[in-house]
C-alpha cells in the first residue's frame, strides 16, 4: 500500500479525475453545500479549478502547480480550493466557462476561476504557469482585504453578464418555416467548407457530427455538391490520424487541417455520436469503408470502454507512460520507422505507402502517426493487387501492431528475440455519464439499423437495461453519474434529453411501446422540473438543484448537441407518435426562440436546423402493421430516411400512430404526412417510392 504524503478531502469522491488530485498538498474540496458555506463562515475566496481525466493540460497544471508546496500554501492560506469534474458538474463548468470567455474572450480547460465566497466570479483564465499563478493568487486575496468594495463591483458586473448573456426572448410572431431559410444558411455555411480535407477551413478541426447530420439530411435528394464536401469530409476523417487506424475509435479533435495529429484522449460522446453518423452515411452512400469505421469503432467501444454491465466509461487519456517511465502525449498511439520496420519486414515498404509513413505522416522527433491518402480501390488498382488481397494485408498489419502494444515481444506473434518494454495504455475514466452512455445506446442503435449485425442490438438492449435499473430513479427522474457502484449526482437536462432520444431510437427497432410510454414519462418529468413558461425553452439544471449563482439555458450545438434542441426534437416526435398538439407546440416555440441565433450562426446550431428541416419538409409517418411487421420495418430501418418516425406491431395497439390499422392476416404500410395518409401498400419497396425517397446505392 503506498504512504502518501498528503490526502485531502477528495479522497471521498469516486470521479477519477478528482481522485487523481486526493494526495495533491493543496487542501481541495468538492463542490457542495457544505463546502460553500465554509468559505461564507470564514469569508475566503474560492478557487475553483475545473477540468477532466484525459485533458492534458490540466495534467501540466497539476505537476507543475498542484503537487508543489509553495503553490498549495499560497492556495490554503487564503483560499477555499474546489476541485470539480467538468463532466460530472456540466453545470457548474458551463456557468464558470461563460465567465472565462466573458472575461478573455477564449475558452479551455483547465478552467481556473477566483470567486467570491457565494461563488460569483472575480478573474478566470485556463492553463496558466506556476510562477503567475502565485503572483495572480497573491495579488487578487490583497485585492480583497484592501479594495473589497472594488471586487465585490466587478463581481456583481460580471454576474449581471452571466444573467444577461443567458436571456432567451419568447418569439410571440407566427412564422412560416421555408427551405428557403435554410438555403440561405447553407451558403453562409460553404464559404467555410475545407474543400480539399473536409471540414471547416480553421485548425483545430473537431469532427462535428450534428453538422454534418444536418447537412446529410439537408442534401438527400437536393444537392449533389453538398453530399461531394459530406462524402469526402467522413473519408478524410476516416483516413486521419484523428481515427485510430489500429485498434479503432476517434480522438477528440485534429491540431492540424488534414485530420492527421489529435489530441490523442479518445472520449464516449465522440465516439457514440460518430458511429451513428457513419451507419447513417453508410444507409446512404453504401461504402464499404463507412461499414468499417463503425465495425472497428465498436470493437474499440466494446474493448476499452465497455463495463460488465453493459454500462460505458467515459475516456482514455491522451498521455500514457514511455519507456522511459515519463507521461507522454500519443505515446500509446505514435510510431518510428525502426519499430514499423521490424515488426513488418517485407511488407514495411507497401505498408509505408499505405500509411504514408512518409514526410506526409510524420509528426515530430522521427514519429509517425498513421494516416492515409487513397481508397482501397484506387490503392490496389496501382500495386495490381485485388481489393481482397489489400483488406487482408491490412488486417494482418493492424493486427500484428495491435499486439505489439500489447506483448512484451515488439514482433508479437513472429518470435523475435529483440525485447522492448510493454507499452503502458492510456488510463481509463471509468465513471458512466447518463446522457453519454445514452448517446452510445443510439449509436449501437444505428449501427444495428444500417447493418442487422444482432450483436450491436444485444449491447443496446444491455445498455437499455442499465439505464433503467441504474440511472433512472423511481419517481421518474435520474441520476448523472455512476462510479464505484454509487450514483451521487442529480441528472441535468442533457441526461433527460439523451436518455428519451435513445429510448425512442430503440422503440423504432424492437417496437416494444414501453419505451415509448418511458420516453412520455421522463418528458412529463422535465416539463415540470426543467421548463421556463416565461421563455419556453428548459433550464440545464432541475428546480430541486440548488446552490448555482444562476440557472443557465444551454441552446448552443458544439460537439454535442445542446439539452434545448435534442428535447425539442423529441417533443416533435413524441407530439406525432401520441398525437399530442402540447408537445408539437412546445417544439415549434423553441425553434422559433432560437431564429435569430440560427440566421447568424448556423454552424453553431446545426441540431436545430435539423428540426427546422422538418418542420419545413414532408415528414412522414411510417406505420406497418400485420404478420410480417417487424420484419418490413426492420427493412425499411436500412434506408436513411431523416424525416420520418416508424411504428409497427403485429396485433392490435392504441398508439395514436397505429390506432384502427390492423387487419388481421393482412402486412399493410401506411405512409402519412401530419396525419394524411395515402393508401397502405404491401411492399417495402412500393413505401419507398411512396416517399419519392432514393439512396446513392441505388
Amino acid at each position: 500500500m503506498l504512504n502518501y504524503k498528503y490526502t485531502n478531502n477528495l479522497i471521498q469522491e469516486t470521479s477519477p479525475y478528482l481522485l487523481q488530485h486526493a494526495h495533491n498538498p493543496v487542501n481541495w474540496y468538492a463542490w457542495n453545500d457544505e463546502t460553500l458555506q465554509k468559505a461564507q463562515s470564514e469569508n475566503k475566496l474560492l478557487i475553483i479549478s475545473i477540468g477532466y481525466s484525459s485533458c492534458h493540460w490540466c495534467h501540466v497544471m497539476e505537476e507543475e502547480s498542484f503537487e508543489n508546496e509553495d503553490v498549495a500554501k499560497a492556495m490554503n492560506d487564503n483560499y477555499i480550493c474546489i476541485k470539480v469534474d467538468r463532466e460530472e458538474r456540466p453545470d457548474i463548468d458551463h456557468i464558470y466557462m461563460s465567465a472565462l470567455q466573458m472575461i478573455t474572450g477564449r475558452g479551455g480547460w483547465p478552467l481556473n476561476v477566483v470567486a467570491l465566497p457565494d461563488g460569483k466570479p472575480v478573474w478566470a483564465a485556463s492553463y496558466v504557469p506556476r510562477r503567475r499563478w502565485i503572483d495572480v493568487l497573491v495579488q487578487i486575496s490583497e485585492m480583497y482585504y484592501v479594495e473589497t468594495e472594488k471586487i465585490l463591483e466587478y463581481a456583481e458586473k460580471i454576474n449581471q453578464g452571466l444573467q444577461e448573456n443567458d436571456t432567451i426572448i419568447k418569439e410571440t410572431l407566427s412564422y412560416v418555416f421555408t427551405k428557403d431559410f435554410l438555403t440561405e444558411i447553407l451558403l453562409n455555411l460553404e464559404r467555410h467548407f475545407d474543400l480539399q480535407f473536409g471540414g471547416y477551413k480553421n485548425a483545430p478541426k473537431f469532427p462535428l457530427p450534428s453538422n454534418i447530420e444536418f447537412l446529410l439530411k439537408f442534401a438527400v435528394n437536393n444537392n449533389i455538391e453538398l453530399l461531394e464536401y459530406i462524402d469526402l469530409s467522413l473519408e478524410k476523417m476516416a483516413f486521419g490520424g484523428i481515427y485510430d487506424q489500429v485498434e479503432g475509435g476517434f480522438s477528440r479533435y485534429s491540431t492540424d487541417l488534414k485530420w492527421h495529429i489529435p489530441h490523442f484522449e479518445k472520449m464516449l460522446y465522440d465516439n457514440a455520436q460518430l458511429v451513428s453518423l457513419y451507419s447513417r452515411a453508410y444507409s446512404y452512400f453504401g461504402k464499404q469503408l463507412y461499414k468499417d469505421v463503425v465495425e472497428e469503432t465498436l470493437n474499440f467501444v466494446h474493448n476499452d470502454l465497455t463495463g460488465e454491465s453493459g454500462n460505458f466509461f467515459s475516456a482514455l487519456d491522451a498521455d500514457s507512460v514511455n519507456e522511459q517511465g515519463i507521461k507522454e502525449e500519443g505515446a500509446y498511439y505514435v510510431w518510428t520507422k525502426e519499430e514499423l520496420s521490424e515488426l513488418l519486414e517485407e511488407d514495411f515498404a507497401l505498408f509505408s505507402e499505405y500509411f504514408n509513413i512518409n514526410e506526409f505522416g510524420r509528426w515530430e522527433d522521427e514519429k509517425y502517426v498513421l494516416i492515409r491518402t487513397e481508397t482501397d480501390e484506387d490503392f490496389s488498382e496501382k500495386h495490381n493487387l485485388s481489393i481482397e488481397e489489400i483488406k487482408n494485408k491490412v488486417r494482418i498489419w493492424k493486427n500484428v501492431m495491435a499486439n505489439a502494444k500489447s506483448a512484451k515481444n515488439l514482433k508479437a506473434a513472429k518470435s523475435s528475440k529483440r525485447k522492448r518494454k510493454k507499452r503502458n495504455r492510456p488510463e481509463l475514466d471509468d465513471k458512466s455519464l447518463c446522457s453519454w452512455n445514452a448517446l452510445m445506446l443510439t449509436g449501437y442503435l444505428d449501427a444495428y439499423k444500417a447493418s442487422g449485425e444482432r450483436e450491436y442490438l444485444d449491447a443496446a438492449l444491455k445498455s437499455a437495461q442499465f439505464i433503467e435499473e441504474v440511472f433512472l430513479k423511481s419517481d421518474g427522474s435520474l441520476f448523472h453519474n455512476y462510479a464505484k457502484g454509487k450514483t451521487t449526482i442529480n441528472g441535468f437536462l442533457e441526461d433527460y434529453a439523451a436518455v428519451i432520444q435513445a429510448f425512442i431510437s430503440l422503440y423504432q427497432v424492437v417496437f416494444d411501446e414501453k419505451w415509448l410510454e418511458l420516453s412520455r414519462k421522463l418528458t412529463g418529468y422535465v416539463l415540470k422540473h426543467f421548463f421556463s413558461n416565461e421563455t419556453g425553452m428548459f433550464y440545464f439544471t432541475s428546480d430541486v438543484d440548488t446552490g448555482l449563482i444562476t440557472r443557465i439555458t444551454e441552446t448552443y450545438d458544439g460537439v454535442i448537441s445542446s439539452g434545448n434542441s435534442i428535447m425539442a426534437r423529441n417533443l416533435f416526435y413524441l407530439g406525432n407518435y401520441f398525437g399530442d398538439t402540447v408537445y408539437r407546440d412546445i417544439s415549434e416555440q423553441m425553434i422559433k426562440n432560437m431564429l435569430p441565433n440560427l440566421k447568424t450562426s448556423g454552424s453553431s446550431y446545426s441540431n436545430w436546423l435539423a428540426l427546422y428541416a422538418d418542420f419545413c419538409s414532408d415528414f412522414f409517418e411510417i406505420s406497418v402493421t400485420g404478420p410480417e411487421a417487424f420484419d418490413f420495418a426492420t427493412e425499411i430501418n436500412k434506408f436513411y430516411i431523416p424525416n420520418s418516425i416508424i411504428a409497427a406491431s403485429d396485433k392490435e395497439s392504441d398508439l395514436p400512430l397505429m390506432k384502427n390499422r390492423f387487419i388481421e392476416g393482412e402486412t399493410n404500410i401506411y405512409v402519412c404526412i401530419d396525419g394524411a395518409c395515402q393508401l397502405p401498400v404491401k411492399t417495402v419497396k412500393e413505401a419507398i417510392q411512396l416517399m419519392n425517397f432514393k439512396t446513392v446505392q441505388e
